[in-house]
């Protein structure tokens, strides 16, 4: 009787665990859609110790909607809603490719606020203390068994209900994290910040290679 007990016990728990991190990324997701524009300044680290591999660097991305623009690796992504366009200054590059969804593996900047929303079954994980701010984790595990992304940790600010982290872990045990550094919203941006203006580009020499 004891066990049956203990085990009835645990899988309540569990259940209301679900519940709690359900009910904690819907106000996310919430908070997220109620700005009319983002721009965050984050740091990227990928590690993968059974390799000898460790990356860091910087970066910044501005989202409208499904728009966005990143900076990082010297290198500027843009999606204006139906191109994407990767700007290579070391190379004098642009590559230009039509957007399709089907292509996108992994999470891109435009859904890395939301993306957690279907394909995941998620639980509460521990809370840290970051200088003062109470950072909830919520662990999200996809249900396809096949996704390359194994596991997925969600740092959330419990008071301003902001992304403060992401780690994803692959199936090589490589682990990708993003942590922001700064999270401004509804910002004064400039209205040509999402169009790519070929002709500047193709003058000062770059090759336009497009792909669609």
């Amino acid at each position: 009787m004891k066990i049956r007990i203990s085990i009835l016990i645990i899988l309540v728990s569990s259940t209301c665990f679900g519940q709690q991190a359900k009910a904690l990324l819907e106000e996310v997701s919430e908070k997220v859609r109620s700005y009319d524009n983002i721009q965050i300044e984050f740091k990227y680290n990928l590690d993968n110790q059974k390799e000898g591999v460790s990356q860091q660097t910087t970066g910044d991305l501005t989202l409208l909607n499904d728009k966005y623009v990143i900076n990082m690796l010297g290198i500027t992504r843009m999606f204006d809603g139906s191109f994407i366009y990767t700007i290579v200054p070391e190379d004098q590059e642009v590559t230009i490719s039509l957007y399709n969804p089907e292509d996108e593996k992994d999470i891109t900047p435009s859904q890395m606020l939301t993306f957690y929303e279907e394909g995941y079954d998620s639980k509460m994980g521990i809370v840290e203390n970051v200088k003062g701010r109470k950072i909830q984790f919520v662990k999200l595990t996809p249900i396809d068994s096949n996704a390359e992304i194994k596991k997925i940790y969600l740092g959330i600010d419990k008071k301003t209900k902001h992304i403060h982290k992401l780690i994803q872990i692959d199936s090589k045990g490589t682990k990708y994290t993003i942590t922001v550094l700064s999270f401004k919203t509804n910002q004064s941006l400039s209205g040509s910040l999402f169009t790519f203006d070929q002709d500047t580009y193709t003058k000062q020499g770059y090759y336009i290679n497009r792909l669609d």
